[in-house]
């Protein structure tokens, strides 16, 4: 990215990935830049613990390739060479009743191209299927704002319940019904209206995607990015002050960018999120039984809403391992022995006893509620940005050229 010069002061509350992306795209420029920190820690809820001797991230494992503006920042950060595509291969779906399935192989967010497809049928029932179908025929007025609306209102609402929240859960960990089209796919409104119909539409935007995988990593874990951008940022001059909580913003000298969830929605309740960790030795793991990982219907005989079979679907972590096994559980709701329940869940979800739990962790985070910026206040984050490293990213990148062009 092209940057000019500017005299201009900044105050940046809140070092996540995004406040320090913005943080240091102003100080690229010649701006002067203090990122402001409550905690004693950088990055947000993208972070690394140690379990059974391995690094591995407490949060967000993966990035959307779309748009490419994660792997252009991680190439200005020097780590272009360390990103990494996931095992080749479908993730499974773990439906309210029966064993687990593949995911149907022509979807987009879980959204069939062609509900009648054996592998549709499989999950959501030859009456559902027929029922989408039926939907899907009548014309398209109008695209509903949310994925939810747009999904139950073309395709009924078993589609949406069995197949395509549990996936739209698994990506934005929101239910459809929370998620706006837009942000879903920045293309799929045009795509109905012009296909005229939903399952027109996701066929036309697979046919157009790029080949290979929706999502990359980093060798190492993604949270390498925070230290990364942490480094760049005061190597270029900007001023970093961890454990210094903001109260007040008015406080702050300069244009003041914040990107502290307290602050930008105050009072809005979030969404608590638990992840659990399991590293666990079991041959029959090595076969990887059901891929990558599974994702969860709402229903089913388990409380995880997915799991990540983690050394399956990164090689790098597979080769660091050595023979045992990576299994990262999430819930919405906190189980009472989060530990005990996970182990219960992997077990039941991948059809193998595992006996033997080498180390295990616990780790949970708020996800704040969406937010509408209050008059005169510049906001980047979740809050405005929604969950997803691309998305953040993007989001940060976009106000920080617009604060440089006022």
């Amino acid at each position: 990215m092209a940057e000019s010069r500017t005299s201009s002061r900044f105050a940046v509350v809140g070092g996540g990935v995004a406040g320090l992306v913005v943080a240091r795209r102003l100080v690229a420029s010649g701006a002067a830049v203090t990122l402001f920190e409550a905690s004693d820690r950088l990055g947000g809820t993208v972070a690394r613990h140690e379990v059974g001797g391995l690094a591995l991230d407490a949060g967000a494992e993966s990035f959307a390739v779309r748009g490419g503006v994660v792997a252009a920042l991680l190439a200005e950060l020097g780590l272009a060479d360390d990103i990494v595509a996931p095992t080749p291969g479908p993730a499974w779906l773990q439906p309210v009743t029966g064993e687990a399935v593949p995911l149907p192989a022509t979807a987009l967010l879980g959204i069939p191209s062609d509900p009648l497809a054996a592998d549709v049928v499989r999950v959501v029932g030859r009456a559902a299927a027929e029922r989408a179908v039926e939907l899907d025929a009548r014309p398209v007025e109008a695209v509903p704002p949310t994925l939810g609306a747009l999904v139950r209102d073309r395709f009924g609402d078993e589609v949406l319940d069995r197949l395509v929240a549990p996936v739209v859960h698994g990506v934005h960990s929101q239910h459809p019904d929370d998620v706006p089209v837009a942000r879903a796919h920045p293309g799929l409104a045009d795509a109905v209206a012009s296909a005229g119909s939903l399952g027109a539409a996701v066929a036309q935007l697979r046919a157009a995607a790029p080949p290979g995988s929706a999502v990359a990593g980093l060798r190492g874990g993604v949270n390498r990015i925070v230290p990364a951008l942490a480094e760049d940022l005061t190597r270029r001059g900007g001023d970093i002050r961890l454990s210094t909580p903001v109260d007040d913003i008015a406080t702050l000298d300069g244009i003041v960018v914040v990107a502290a969830p307290s602050l930008a929605a105050p009072g809005a309740p979030g969404r608590r999120i638990d992840l659990v960790t399991l590293v666990v030795e079991q041959d029959e793991l090595d076969a990887a039984p059901r891929g990558t990982g599974l994702l969860v219907a709402a229903g089913a005989p388990v409380g995880a809403r997915a799991l990540t079979h983690a050394t399956a679907k990164w090689a790098w972590l597979r080769d660091a391992a050595a023979g045992r096994h990576v299994l990262r559980l999430s819930y919405d709701a906190t189980p009472a022995d989060p530990v005990a329940a996970a182990l219960a869940d992997a077990e039941t979800l991948l059809g193998v006893p595992l006996p033997v739990v080498v180390d295990a962790a616990h780790v949970s985070w708020v996800r704040p509620a969406a937010a509408v910026p209050p008059g005169g206040v510049t906001v980047v984050g979740e809050t405005v940005a929604g969950s997803g490293l691309a998305g953040l990213i993007a989001h940060a990148e976009r106000t920080a050229s617009e604060l440089l062009t006022r």
